[in-house]
């Protein structure tokens, strides 16, 4: 539910610069969803024009070769063909390049300096700063089953001694053991309170991401699940840790593993479920695509064409059994659509083919296939240990209502009289106070996570195991 544009690029070749010179080193800073990235441009001449390189400094990515590049009369364009990039931009009397990065059809204004660039500073204050008054390790475990290592952080409220632990989960999204997103770590936030309230916690890297083997593209719900039940089995080898208190706590798809694990696994103490949906995928995202494309100022028409659109393509998901077929049926019915309505919006520089391929993409890709097929209550009506279900009143991506109420229903259907569920007031999707709950505030909020939230998962957690 949360998507964040990652920056690949480029290399490239040229025309006469007309005198001035474009070599050399070019820093950018591309903000992106709350989320700063800085991208450096490594320039050379040579016999024909120009050659580069690019660098992602904050991804740990140096010397990636550029496609093409063009410099004429102070125009510097950029292109890369897969996945579809450009930056175009002006070379001004000042030295700057004044100019804007764009890929699937969105723009972002990017400048480019020969100097240094610094990110700027976003007032979080509640992220805690080093050094922590608990015991931090980064530890790396195996997950046998996918022949993958993941790599976390381990904190302990001390060195020494024998303590509960929660496994922290992160929603959809390739996040890192802070679930770092929209310019928030929540989950370094969470760690920090439960570790200071006498409970361990083990926060790690989505495969793929981060410091975190495996390729996270071809993952499912049930790949990740494997991973959380991989750092079960580590900390059981932990003389700090108790096994028989051993918690998971989920936020949003975190929120759907959780159950998925404790289905079937006795060693599963205790679930917090954080905006954890209660409800099949496809209800879900025509759910929260209403709410998200009604706070965004879609008019009752468009939100009904959008609907109808969306019910159909997950109706083909929910009955597909293979990819090609899946693709070729969506792009047919997308391509019709596109005609039965010639005024819709397709972003600018995005030919209607192009669009198409990329909505296509979007919703065949394996995750989304088992996300819209997939329906929580069969794993909830099998888990027995204790559960809480938190929701925020305006979580516009999991709305509290529906998903609380099937949530309640499946565990109650199957026998567990041990659930909590609470509606926490004026929260969002990320557990922050916020106005609307509308996800273009994430980033805009200095709270991270609402420390009634923080009171609500660690009152209950220290009932439980008492």
């Amino acid at each position: 539910m949360k998507k964040i544009i990652v920056v690949f690029l480029i290399s490239f070749v040229s025309l006469n610069t007309f005198g001035q010179d474009i070599t050399g080193k070019w820093n950018g800073l591309l903000k992106v969803q709350g989320m700063q990235l800085r991208v450096v441009f490594n320039i050379n001449k040579t016999e024909t024009g120009y050659s580069a390189t690019m660098d992602s400094p904050d991804q740990g990515a140096k010397g990636i070769p550029v496609t093409t590049t063009r410099f004429e009369n102070s125009n510097l364009k950029i292109e890369m063909n897969a996945p579809k990039i450009e930056y175009e931009g002006v070379l001004g009397n000042d030295g700057v390049v004044s100019g804007n990065f764009k890929q699937s059809g969105m723009t972002f204004p990017m400048n480019l300096s020969r100097q240094e660039i610094e990110k700027e500073k976003i007032r979080r204050p509640q992220e805690p700063v080093k050094h922590y008054p608990y015991y931090t390790e980064d530890v790396s475990f195996e997950n046998k089953k996918a022949g993958i290592t993941l790599a976390g952080t381990l904190t302990l409220p001390q060195k020494e001694g024998v303590y509960p632990v929660v496994i922290l989960i992160s929603g959809s999204g390739p996040q890192n053991r802070d679930e770092e997103l929209m310019g928030h770590k929540p989950f370094l936030v969470i760690a920090d309170y439960l570790t200071q309230n006498g409970i361990a916690v083990l926060r790690y890297d989505d495969r793929g991401t981060a410091a975190s083997k495996g390729n996270f593209k071809t993952a499912t719900s049930l790949d990740f699940a494997s991973d959380t039940e991989a750092a079960m089995a580590y900390l059981k080898t932990r003389k700090e840790i108790n096994p028989k208190k051993i918690g998971l706590i989920g936020h949003s798809e975190g929120g759907l593993i959780a159950p998925m694990i404790a289905s079937n696994n006795k060693d599963v103490a205790f679930i917090i479920l954080l905006a954890g949906p209660g409800i099949p995928g496809d209800q879900l995202l025509l759910m929260q695509q209403n709410l998200i494309g009604k706070a965004a100022g879609m008019s009752d028409t468009e939100l009904q064409k959008s609907e109808a659109i969306n019910k159909k393509a997950f109706e083909i998901v929910k009955h597909s059994t293979s990819i090609e077929p899946l693709k070729i049926e969506l792009t047919q019915l997308l391509s019709q659509n596109l005609k039965d309505n010639p005024n819709s919006a397709i972003p600018n520089g995005m030919s209607a083919d192009d669009y198409v391929k990329l909505q296509v993409d979007q919703i065949a890709y394996p995750w989304m296939q088992y996300f819209i097929k997939y329906n929580p209550a069969p794993a909830l009506e099998k888990v027995k240990c204790p559960v809480l279900a938190l929701n925020g009143e305006k979580d516009l991506q999991v709305p509290p209502e529906a998903n609380l109420e099937a949530i309640q229903k499946a565990l109650e259907k199957g026998g567990n009289k041990n659930g909590s569920y609470k509606v926490l007031p004026n929260l969002n999707h990320l557990f922050q106070e916020c106005e609307t709950g509308a996800p273009s505030e994430y980033a805009q909020l200095e709270q991270t996570f609402a420390p009634k939230a923080l009171a609500e998962i660690v009152d209950w957690t220290k009932k439980v195991i008492k």
